[in-house]
């Protein structure tokens, strides 16, 4: 058999989220026959839209912000042809509000990369000036200890690292827990040091565009998934919504087949599985979910982002998007500003966001829609005179896993004992935070994996069958 007449070997991959999709695509790219299985009736895993019902409006069910040091996810809304749905800053800035401290911005400074940034936090006018000072040097020190694979990072919260960097308690209220919370999704107490410094180093440490916020301008399933399955569809292969995994069949330490919950199944050379922890564990062979690290999926934890998408009679934050300081909401943007949706009357729609909302995700919607309300007045003038036409609450309880320490030497790479199934999702072993950065990079490195395992099959079956043909040749020619 020639090269060129080389069978196309299908892969099939569980979870149609970012993770799933990127997988997808990325297989797809290379020639193989793509088959990816959503249980949910739609696409988009834990970053989604919705049409609100009452409005009309797409709204995200929590809003999402990438940067430009996300290179796997920028890479893949390029390849699908999504860039033109992502807006980015032409530099770093961000407002951070306090009900007592007025506004001031951490904002790039034109200078060379990473001076930029170091400008950015000597200008920032909620620290004084020692604790900037103080600042650029633990932003120094933390690059050499990621340099030089100090062990503290890997046993370490936020919270402890940031003590031994000699960071005040105002210096950490204005500046790094925000960053820490919002990277992580963690409170600083329990976040993992790590991946919190891994983001410092890309985010702030890289080039000018690497520090960049970037925000989609339509909602998030308009942003990827149709896309992606057209992608994937146009090279040959296929994305089935509503298609449950109930288990995989083995054969001779192989996946041969995924078996749907339908009764159906899919036979397959390689399967990558990007569920989320307990979904995965439970379709494991046994032999393998009871070893470590897959034994212990279930106590990775979870932490919740609560979302408030809020409907003004006019606009309220006079920015894109701002942080708040001393209030239950963490950050705040102006989604009419962003992505040009205007809302009837000349209003505006604000989505606030509560991350690590460990105890607000037990509150009712009401009370989590009036403390959002209040903490906006409290902050920005105008929201003091506007009048709210609509609340939609929206709560992920299982937004993300937990990401502490004790997570972070549970988090499984992407292979298993069985040479053709891979893991993937923003809570495998990425070495960064659970993000959107995370689950596209653990696609892409399954991805290569899998690829790398089923074309090593292709040249074994090449190889074999041209020495069947030429001992057929030598038969013929011995008679």
């Amino acid at each position: 058999m020639r090269s060129g007449d080389r069978p196309r070997r299908r892969v099939a991959v569980v979870g149609g989220g970012f993770a799933g999709l990127a997988a997808g695509v990325a297989l797809a790219d290379r020639g193989h026959e793509v088959v990816v299985l959503e249980a949910k009736r739609r696409l988009g895993g834990r970053a989604y839209s919705f049409r609100d019902a009452a409005t009309g409006v797409v709204v995200d069910n929590g809003q999402h912000a990438m940067m430009g040091c996300y290179t796997h996810a920028l890479a893949f809304l390029d390849r699908i042809g999504a860039a033109d749905r992502v807006v980015r800053q032409r530099d770093l800035r961000v407002e951070m509000h306090g009900a007592y401290r007025g506004a001031a911005s951490v904002a790039a400074v034109p200078a060379p990369a990473p001076l930029h940034v170091a400008g950015a936090l000597l200008h920032y006018r909620h620290l004084t000036g020692l604790e900037r000072a103080s600042a650029l040097a633990a932003g120094l020190r933390v690059l050499a200890m990621r340099r030089r694979r100090d062990p503290f990072l890997a046993r370490a919260t936020v919270a402890e690292l940031l003590a031994k960097l000699g960071q005040s308690p105002n210096a950490c209220r204005v500046f790094w827990n925000p960053v820490a919370v919002s990277t992580c999704n963690e409170t600083p107490q329990r976040a993992a040091a790590g991946p919190f410094v891994e983001v410092l180093a890309r985010a702030f440490f890289g080039t000018r565009a690497d520090a960049q916020f970037v925000f989609p301008r339509v909602g998030l399933s308009e942003l990827y998934t149709g896309l992606a399955q057209e992608h994937i569809a146009l090279r040959g292969g296929r994305v089935e919504i509503g298609a449950q995994a109930s288990v995989l069949e083995i054969d001779d330490g192989r996946v041969s087949a995924v078996r749907l919950r339908d009764g159906r199944r899919v036979a397959v050379d390689a399967c990558i599985v990007t569920s989320p922890p307990e979904a995965t564990r439970a379709l494991l062979p046994r032999a393998i979910a009871e070893r470590a690290p897959w034994c212990h999926l279930t106590a990775l934890g979870a932490s919740p982002i609560v979302s408030v998408h809020l409907w003004y009679d006019r606009p309220v934050l006079g920015t894109d998007f701002a942080g708040l300081i001393g209030t239950t909401t963490q950050f705040a943007f102006d989604r009419t500003r962003m992505c040009g949706t205007p809302v009837e009357g000349g209003g505006s729609q604000v989505s606030a966001v509560l991350s690590a909302a460990h105890e607000e995700e037990r509150w009712d919607v009401e009370r989590v829609a009036s403390v959002v309300e209040s903490d906006l007045r409290a902050v920005f003038p105008a929201a003091r005179t506007a009048r709210v036409l609509r609340a939609v609450v929206v709560k992920e309880k299982h937004a993300t896993i937990s990401c502490t320490p004790e997570a972070e030497r549970l988090r499984p790479g992407a292979e298993t004992p069985l040479d053709n199934l891979f893991l993937a999702g923003d809570w495998t072993a990425t070495g960064l935070p659970p993000t959107i950065e995370g689950a596209v990079l653990s696609g892409d490195r399954a991805a290569a994996l899998a690829s790398a395992r089923v074309e090593g099959m292709a040249s074994m079956t090449e190889a074999a069958d041209e020495t069947l043909q030429s001992a057929a040749l030598a038969s013929v020619g011995g008679r």
